[in-house]
Order: structure tokens, then sequence, then C-alpha cells
């Protein structure tokens, strides 16, 4: 019998069937000399490990499943949509602007800035960086759209929508703004940065962007604007020699392609750069201070006679170089919103008129020159000639009078003007023939070579479809139409010996790498010969010289002028009929040594004096005289009285 008070274990069974033995119980012995050793507390079984093998097998598993996966997406990404995806990165990434090429100078004939280029910028905006998802706010385009609008004076509405378009990637929120105005743009963006960073805001304006786009200035203001003409809000030339020479003023614009992230450029990250070539500098024949004094000479003759309108052209005799392109009422080109359109043309260019008595001399030219009549041929010029259907008159009634050809010039008759016209020819028919040809060849009805916009060669009709009445009323300058710069280009004619010089407005040309090109020598054209242009330079002389003269008030001091008044009845556009009138004056100094031709006309004065003689008279006399002086033309040395003017019919 035992002694252990516990109960005996069952016993397991064994594997073959029988009674397992019972297992080994834990005794309590002490080493000799050392400690007690332990084995199992008495009740306590037998401590067994779990396997770890299954939960291996589990982990593996999802491993294994989590790996598939990515290397599913892997093959997706990089083989099946690799361009696809590598082109939506790009989209995303990189941003392509436009550079603005450089507009070039327009300078004066002495280099004077007449227009030129100074740092602007066009404010754009990346609308894909202002969506709830970028910018952490709902009305991200309507936000920005009340900062900016104000700064940029835009409507609010119109910035709005441009930015509330999450699938475009650039837009245009104002263009050619002061260096200014990004300032106040960059500092409001740093403000906005500054409270996102504290939490109290949103950065709304991280997707605005400035790129150079140069402003178009005109340091002169209003000086030259009808021939500068000026440039459009796309960087184009509007009107004027902006636009003619738009193609070589403008050059050519570039590209650059960045990366961007969160709305900042990323310097050196793949950027690519096509640069803009920048224009040429023009160099014009104007003189910026003879521009000013016919420019001054004009508006204030305009204000005075309550005109429409009128112009000034001052011409080098020698070179056919217009020194001065000057038309009232006028424009600030810095201002085109507040100009008045019918202001923005060229009118010394652009409007066509019937001359008068200024076109006299061509009619003389032929006759001279056909040798038809001298300066010094009897010419009796009755009260009234009866031609067609009407009886024409001089501008003032008189008695018959005895001139010579000189005289039928000096006092602006038209009755001795048709008579010595008709010598022309056995016929009317074949003397109209005669005419047209030298008005032609005086540049008239053609453009005058400038290829200026808008240009009008004016109103000459072929021979055979003048009316009764246009065949008596061309020789004297009714019955035809011109623009001012043909007029003044016959008297330059004359001055330069009989030899027609296409008139020019541009010297030479300075490209990016600054080397001065000339322009081309200008087409020459012989019109009549020398001894010719002689005899009509003394009857022109005569004019201003004689007191008989119509052209007194053009004297000059020191000076021999040759010049002619006119005034015609005006064609009024709107109605098409005769309305008012066109005075006129046209002449050239030194007489005896051609340098400068003046021509002005006035369009419908309405107070005051209406002839050539009391209104352009003054305005010639002033602005030659100022010419004269600017380019250093040295006073004449003998005086000319004029050539007889009358005859005694007794002799």
């Amino acid at each position: 019998m035992s002694s252990d008070p516990r109960p005996p274990r069952p016993r397991r069974p064994a594997r073959n069937g029988g009674e397992a033995p019972e297992p080994p119980r834990a005794r309590w012995s002490r080493a000799p000399g050392g400690p007690r050793a332990q084995g199992p507390r008495p009740g306590e079984g037998t401590l067994r490990l779990g396997s770890p093998r299954p939960r291996l097998r589990l982990v593996g598993l999802g491993l294994t499943l989590v790996m598939l996966a990515f290397g599913v997406r892997l093959i997706q990404v990089q083989a099946v949509g690799a361009d696809s995806y590598a082109a939506q990165a790009a989209v995303n990434r990189y941003v392509t602007v436009p550079l603005a090429a450089e507009r070039g100078d327009i300078t004066d004939r002495n280099g004077n800035a007449l227009a030129t280029t100074v740092d602007a910028y066009d404010i754009t905006a990346d609308p894909s960086l202002f969506t709830a998802e970028v910018t952490g706010v709902d009305d991200a385009p309507a936000q920005a759209a009340a900062l900016l609008a104000p700064v940029l004076d835009r409507d609010e509405e119109e910035l709005r929508d441009l930015l509330d378009d999450p699938q475009s990637r650039y837009a245009v929120l104002a263009r050619q703004q002061t260096p200014q105005t990004w300032r106040q743009i960059k500092d409001l963006r740093a403000n906005l940065a500054e409270q996102a960073e504290k939490g109290t805001g949103a950065q709304v304006l991280a997707g605005v962007f400035a790129e150079d786009h140069p402003k178009r200035l005109y340091p002169n203001d209003d000086l030259a604007a009808a021939v500068l003409g000026f440039v459009n809000s796309e960087g184009h030339g509007g009107a004027g020699l902006e636009a003619q020479l738009d193609g070589q003023l403008s050059g050519e614009d570039g590209t650059v392609t960045y990366a961007q992230s969160g709305g900042r450029r990323v310097p050196t990250a793949g950027e690519r750069e096509d640069p803009a070539v920048p224009g040429m500098d023009m160099e014009l024949t104007l003189d910026r201070d003879i521009q000013w004094a016919a420019q001054r000479a004009i508006e204030e003759q305009v204000e005075r006679s309550a005109a429409d309108g009128g112009y000034v052209v001052v011409q080098d005799t020698r070179t056919g170089e217009l020194l001065a392109l000057a038309s009232a009422p006028g424009y600030d080109p810095n201002d085109i919103a507040h100009a008045d359109p019918g202001n923005l043309g060229e009118p010394a260019l652009q409007d066509a008129f019937e001359p008068g008595s200024t076109s006299k001399v061509m009619t003389m030219a032929a006759i001279l020159e056909e040798g038809a009549a001298t300066p010094g041929t009897h010419v009796t010029v009755p009260n009234r000639l009866p031609r067609a259907d009407r009886n024409f008159a001089d501008h003032v009634e008189h008695e018959t009078l005895y001139l010579t050809l000189a005289g039928v010039l000096a006092e602006s008759s038209n009755i001795g003007t048709i008579l010595a016209a008709g010598e022309l020819g056995d016929t009317q028919e074949e003397a109209n023939q005669v005419l047209y040809r030298y008005l032609r060849a005086f540049g008239l009805g053609q453009p005058t070579g400038l290829g200026f916009p808008g240009e009008t060669p004016g109103i000459l009709a072929e021979p055979g479809d003048w009316d009764s009445a246009q065949q008596y009323t061309i020789p004297f300058g009714q019955g035809l139409s011109i623009n001012a710069v043909q007029a003044a280009s016959v008297y330059s004619t004359i001055a330069n010996g009989g030899e027609r010089i296409t008139p020019t407005l541009v010297r030479g040309t300075t490209g990016p790498d600054g080397d001065y090109e000339p322009a081309p020598p200008p087409e020459r054209t012989r019109v009549v010969g020398e001894d010719t242009a002689r005899q009509l330079t003394e009857m022109l002389e005569t004019v201003v010289a004689s007191d008989q003269g119509t052209g007194h008030s053009a004297r000059i001091p020191g000076y021999r002028v040759a010049g002619k008044t006119g005034t015609a009845n005006r064609v009024d556009p709107e109605t098409g009929t005769y309305r008012g009138y066109t005075p006129s004056f046209a002449g050239f100094a030194p007489a005896d040594e051609p340098r400068v031709t003046v021509y002005c006309a006035l369009q419908n004065p309405t107070v005051g004096g209406y002839t050539g003689t009391e209104t352009c008279g003054p305005v010639f006399n002033e602005v030659m005289q100022f010419a004269l002086a600017a380019l250093h033309v040295a006073p004449t040395g003998e005086e000319f009285a004029g050539l007889p003017v009358t005859f005694d019919p007794g002799e």
C-alpha cells in the first residue's frame, strides 16, 4: 500500500490497445552540495508548445497575394499602359508657355525714339490648379477672381469663368500689365501662403503666373501717331507703320517648357526653350523736330478755322524722303481705348480730295514741255468762258484780263488755264489725252509707292470717261482727286529738276545682330525736262514774289520761295455733293537751290477765311521757316522779282 494520499490517475490506453504505463513521477532531489533540483511540481502536467506551421503558411499566402497584385499592376503600368501613363504624367507635370519676342524700336532719322518697348507681363493661370482637390476649398476660382479683379481691372465673373475650367492648362487673365501690377499679385499670393501655413486660409493664387510680354510705348504721345499707328492687345500692329512693318518689327516668338509642382516652377527639371528672335529696329525718314513743328501748326490752324481736319507734308526734294507727315485731329497711341475711332488713320494718305488750283502746275508743265506755250505767252482772259453746258468763271469777278502764262498761274485764273490747256492738242479729245499722260507721270491715280495701309490712289478717270464738264475742270484741279503726299510729290518733282522720286518713310533697319542696312534707293522717273522744271520754278516764284500773285503770305525773308495757292470746292463725304472748301498751299524753298517741299491742306474751314492764301499760306510759312532752320539751309543770295504777269494788249 502506497503512502501517497492522492488518488491514482487513470491510465491512458496504449496504442496497441493495452494499458499505457504510468508516467514517471517527478522527484525532488538535491545535488550533493548544491541547490535542490526542481522538476515539475506535484499536480502539474507536462508543458507542450503549439506548432507554428499553420500560421507561417497563412502569412506566406497573404504575402504571395500582395506581391502578385503588385506584379500585375507593374506589368500593367510599365508594359501595357506605359505610353498612356507617361503622357498623363507629362501633362500634369510640364507646362509650355510662349516667349514673346521683343518688338523692334521705331526712331526718327536722328535716332530719337518714336516707338519703343518697356517691360510688361501677361498675367496667366493654370485652371487645373484651382480645383478643390488642389486648393482644399470648393470655391477657389471665385475667391481668386474676387482678389484679382480690382488689381487687373477686369470683370470678376469673366475671371471666374476663365479659372473655373479644370480641363484647361492655360488661360490669359490680362495682357501687358505693368511690373507694379505683377508685384501686387505676388504680395497677395505671399500673404495667402502665410495664412495657409497658419491654417487660417487657403492658397487660391498658386496657379497664377506672369509671362514677359513687353508693352509698346510712344514717348512723344500723339506726335506722328497717324503715321506710326499703334499695337493692339495681341501685340500686333493695328494701324500705320506698326501694321505695315509688323512682320519685321515683331520678330519671332519662342516657347519654353518647364516642370511645375504645386503651382511653382521646378528649376532645371527637364526645361526646354526655343528662344524668341527680337524684331528689327526701324529708322524712319521723319525728323522729330520738323514733325513737331508741322503738327503744332496744323493743329492750331484747324482749331482757329473750326475745320474738319487738315494735313501738312514735308519732303526732302533731293531724296524723296518724307521729313514730316502731320495731321489733325490726332490721338494718343498710348491710350487707344479713349481715342476717337475716326482719327485712327493717316488722312494725309487715306483722304482723297479735289486739289483745286495747286493742281494747275501739272497743266502748266504739260503746256511747257509740249511746246504749246512759254511763260511769256499772252492769254486773254474774259469774265466768262462758255464751255459745254455752263459758263466758267474765275474766283473773283473781273473785266477782261491780259495775262501772260506766268500771270495765269500767279493770279490763279481758271479761265486762262482752260484756254492754255486747249493748246495741248488739235482737238479737245487730243488735248485731254496729252494732259492725262502728264497727270499720270506726276503720280496721280496710282499709289505713292509707300505701301501704307489704307492709302488711296486718288481718282483719275481715263480721258475717254471724262464728261463734258471734267475735260474743262480737270486742268484747274476739280473733277479729280489726290492725297496730300501725292500733292507734295508733284512739287518735289519740279524742285528736283523734273525727276520724280518715289516718296519714302523708312530710311534703314537694324537687325537683332546689330547690323544696320539702309533702305533700297527709291525709284526715279523723268517727268519733264530740266528746262521745263526751271521755267515752272520761276512761274511759281512769281506767284509768291509778285504783288499780283496769290501766294504773298508764303514769303520768307532771305529765301526765294516757289509756291501755289489752291481753293477747291469740297465734296462732302456724307452727301457726295459739294459743300464747303478745301484750301491748300504747296511750294518749295530755296527756289534757286531747292531743299524742302511743304504742302498744307484744310478740310471745310468754317471760321474766318477759307482760301489757301488765308488759311494754308501762314501754315506753309511757319513750317518752312522751321524746316530750313532745322536743316541749316543757308539763306538765298539773290532775290527774284518774278516774271511779267500781264501784257499790254495795245503793244
